[in-house]
């Protein structure tokens, strides 16, 4: 008999599997489930975009492209960042089409980090960046970031996390999974500890379109000196609603871009043809599709905030992203035991506050990235559960 544990590596056996996906799947097999659990647009990919993707397929360019990704892509990003956030990277030698913005992390970590290396990450934060860090063989190290700060990183907190062996921050904002933000002023404190302390920073920016009120996304990297010392991961799933088309891109300096892309070539070699045809339509001409989706989740957002309140899961407001992260402590439920009663009892799946860090424990994410209508009869019925609950604990 063959002794699998053998021919596996001990880094990867220790990952524990995705906890969103584990709701996904329960979901999936289950009646007339109002899923409130993935982070997908309900939206389709805009025609115009979709069409651009038919084109080249009829015109047969299923031709694999450069390794960075098509020059003209390339541009379009460089002249996107720089139109929307001001920061201004060269298509030629700063700019990789990567496969989805997840490729982009991955890449990132690996081509930075090593044993013997921390890596810092806020937390709640989305799934990937702990597993990641640990194949490289690096450590991540937590920052817990707090709900009466909004879920946002301060400067007190990054300094008394950084030690000799620090190299890297993980910047994750706007949050997923609490729809938290960084103002220019909360990046403005914390990029003078990055430079006296000589980190690079890997900001997460996939939800930079998805911000609310009056204040746009702000890219740590626009900040004097942090160009330098950012590596940027985006893409296209969230703001234009093509997530399956699996397209991200990675921005960073000369040299590490250079590292980078040697990865990308033995592992990956170039991203999907026709989704590049179809981001350059988007880039060119997506910013109504942005601004229209941008204000469907607004209206959601503000409805299920306000009613998560009502009924007595305090929730702050979240201003990036479409998630909200309501507090589910005075149910006396565990956050898991809240989800999976949940989604039994009442068919609405949500992920448990701990699938993105224990310090999630005693939340739930809710993603807004459903229709209205589902939203509403999802609300209900966690109002009628919470109501249940409450009996239960008179009972």
């Amino acid at each position: 008999m063959i002794d699998y544990q053998h021919f596996i590596n001990d880094s990867i056996q220790q990952v524990r599997p995705s906890g969103i996906r584990k709701f996904f799947d329960i979901a999936v097999e289950m009646d007339n489930v109002i899923s409130l659990s993935i982070g997908e647009p309900d939206f389709q990919t805009p025609w115009h975009i979709r069409e651009a993707g038919i084109k080249s397929l009829e015109k047969g360019k299923t031709w694999y492209t450069p390794n960075r990704g098509f020059i003209e892509l390339r541009k379009q990003i460089s002249d996107y960042y720089k139109r929307r956030f001001n920061v201004l990277y060269n298509p030629d030698t700063q700019v990789l089409v990567t496969v989805g913005g997840s490729e982009g992390i991955d890449l990132a970590f690996r081509a930075t980090v090593g044993k013997g290396d921390e890596v810092l990450i806020p937390q709640p934060a989305f799934v990937c960046y702990e597993p990641l860090t640990s194949m490289t063989g690096a450590t991540p190290v937590v920052i817990e970031t707090k709900a009466e700060n909004n879920f946002r990183l301060t400067k007190d907190e990054l300094l008394n996390a950084i030690t000799d062996k620090t190299k890297i921050l993980v910047l994750p904002y706007p949050n997923n999974p609490t729809g938290a933000v960084m103002e220019r002023e909360d990046l403005e404190e914390i990029a003078d500890v990055i430079i006296e302390n000589n980190l690079m920073v890997i900001s997460d920016e996939i939800y930079a379109e998805l911000t609310y009120g009056d204040k746009k996304h702000v890219s740590i990297a626009e900040l004097p000196g942090m160009k330098e010392r950012t590596i940027i991961i985006s893409g296209f799933s969230k703001a234009y609603a093509m997530t399956g088309w699996r397209l991200g891109y990675l921005l960073g300096p000369v040299p590490i871009v250079e590292q980078i892309t040697k990865l990308h070539q033995y592992g990956i070699m170039s991203a999907p043809t026709t989704a590049q045809y179809a981001a350059i339509e988007a880039l060119k001409n997506g910013d109504d599709d942005i601004a229209e989706m941008r204000s469907a989740y607004d209206i959601r957002r503000r409805l299920i905030v306000g009613r998560l309140n009502e009924i007595g899961l305090t929730c702050f407001e979240p201003l990036g992203a479409f998630y909200t992260f309501p507090c589910i402590k005075s149910t006396g439920l565990s956050s898991d035991e809240f989800a999976t009663r949940l989604i039994h009892e009442k068919r609405i799946a949500v992920v448990p506050g701990t699938a993105f860090g224990e310090c999630g424990e005693g939340y739930i994410r809710i993603s807004y990235a459903q229709s209205l209508k589902n939203i509403k009869i999802a609300l209900k019925r966690i109002e009628e559960f919470v109501e249940e609950l409450k009996n239960e604990s008179k009972g």
